[in-house]
């Protein structure tokens, strides 16, 4: 259980001002956040996690949405050049994922990188960095959510010739009035994690290899109907358009980051975690470039327009039979809900680290001693993402959710340049090659993509941004645990 009186450590001195610049700046010691490690209201989260079952959740949570979902929208952006946006987002998520794999190894804690910024940038960067994960983890729930509803119609449709009508499988504004498919696949997943961290586990790693196994099918069928001349026109719409599909696409990439928010589930999270980061990229950008590669050579890229179950199509019209297309459409419902399964375990996860600290309520910190889970957060944060699947359309869920992850990494790689300043002396099981050379690469490339994406992203992100703001003002920095201990500490004196 928490002990909300503990006084302060000589390395807290940070926290011993409650207002102005030094509230605003106090750090949380590195100590301090592992020796809380598991913590809870009314219990503990069980250490089960092994690094297989830890990169089974980071591809569980990442290898899908990008192809079963967003394939359809990035295409007509970038036409035959996808395959290059997929690379630049890649290459986007390796420099972020070895500062993660340096950070994960260093600090093994639940709050990824929200805990990161906390220990390194003080609490109201920290506030801000998990304020983007609740938009990135939350709102990535429900975009893949809407996603799964389309593959869902494609398999009803190949087997019993049926679909879920519009007007229940289409959110308000796309001809429907609530969409049905994307509520149910977040509750499915919200029973799942009231169960227990392992059991959840098992279950995804059952899911990812379904979810493999039919991309490695898509590509042996989609193989056959390739056409070299459908790469004749391979950047129709320029570098500007690749840009832009590399910052939607950036999306398919989040969720690798999802084993560290398991970092107080894990057995040995030190040696674990970077392993299991590192070893997930890289399966999922191979797999992601070769399913690509695989689509635009057997389709004009014009065709992917307005297709969010393009894959299945393809099948459909190469082989000329419904049979494959349905058979991947049924590997997609499997698959794609286990990334609503990994990414809404690491949600609920940066919140209890978050309540923990104080910054939101300690309903989210609650653990229940017979599962060792969160269960009151995870059935909050469930239905807030089943009420905005329902309801908002994909395309403006996944923008939103990249600018969100791609601020979010960006202080990561600057935290990994920070901690080695501020303590060169720590043990670091994993460390980025060629010293500060590849963060601030991976800085930059973050900042680029940001900067890709368009105008009204921006505008709801700096709304979010602004209402995140005016919660920290009003409730965290008041009731932040560094900040009540600090008052208890003066109060002594």
């Amino acid at each position: 259980m928490l002990d909300h009186g503990a006084a302060p450590t000589v390395d807290e001195t940070t926290a011993r001002k409650t207002s102005g610049l030094s509230a605003l700046t106090r750090r949380k010691p590195v100590e301090r956040l592992v020796a809380e490690g598991g913590q809870g209201e009314g219990g503990s989260l069980r250490r089960s996690l092994s690094m297989w079952q830890l990169t089974m959740i980071s591809i569980g949570a990442t290898l899908g949405t990008g192809i079963f979902v967003v394939l359809g929208d990035a295409v007509p952006k970038a036409g035959p050049a996808v395959t290059l946006a997929f690379v630049i987002a890649g290459l986007t998520a390796l420099f972020s994922a070895l500062s993660y794999a340096e950070l994960a190894g260093t600090i093994p804690v639940a709050g990824s990188s929200y805990s990161y910024a906390y220990a390194t940038m003080g609490e109201l960067v920290a506030w801000v960095c998990g304020w983007c994960l609740v938009l990135e983890y939350g709102v990535s729930v429900a975009a893949v959510a809407v996603g799964w509803g389309e593959y869902l119609n494609e398999l009803l449709d190949g087997t019993i010739g049926v679909t879920i009508p519009a007007l229940l499988s289409s959110a308000p504004g796309e001809g429907g009035v609530i969409n049905l498919p994307g509520l149910i696949v977040v509750l499915l997943a919200m029973v799942f994690l009231l169960g227990g961290a392992r059991e959840s586990a098992l279950v995804n790693t059952i899911m990812v290899f379904v979810k493999i196994a039919a991309l490695v099918l898509f590509c042996a069928i989609g193989f056959m109907g390739f056409k070299s001349g459908n790469y004749k026109d391979f950047m129709p719409l320029g570098m500007a358009g690749v840009s832009a599909a590399g910052a939607s696409l950036f999306f398919s990439y989040i969720g690798f980051d999802a084993a560290s928010t398991a970092g107080e589930e894990a057995k040995d999270p030190k040696r674990d975690l970077p392993r299991a980061i590192m070893l997930s990229l890289l399966i999922v950008t191979v797999l992601y470039v070769a399913v690509a590669a695989v689509a635009v050579g057997a389709w004009n890229w014009k065709k992917f327009e307005g297709s969010e179950a393009s894959l299945a199509a393809i099948m459909n019209d190469v082989s000329g039979q419904t049979f494959w297309g349905t058979l991947l459409a049924l590997g997609a419902v499997i698959s794609i809900a286990s990334v609503v399964l990994t990414v809404l375990y690491g949600q609920t996860r940066v919140l209890f680290a978050m309540s923990r600290d104080g910054l939101v309520p300690k309903v989210f910190a609650k653990v229940n001693p017979k599962t060792g889970t969160p269960r009151v957060n995870t059935v909050i944060v469930s239905l807030f993402c089943g009420a905005l699947a329902s309801v908002i359309p994909l395309g403006k869920l996944v923008d939103a959710t990249s600018i969100g992850t791609l601020f979010a990494f960006g202080l990561v790689n600057i935290a990994v340049i920070v901690l080695r300043y501020t303590r060169p002396d720590m043990e670091r099981t994993f460390r980025v090659p060629l010293g500060w050379l590849f963060p601030v690469l991976g800085f930059l490339f973050c900042a680029y993509n940001m900067f890709s994406l368009d105008t009204v992203t921006w505008v709801v992100f700096g709304c979010w941004m602004a209402a995140g703001l005016v919660f920290y003002f009003l409730y965290g920095m008041r009731r932040s645990r560094l900040a009540t201990a600090a008052v208890a500490t003066d109060a002594e004196k």
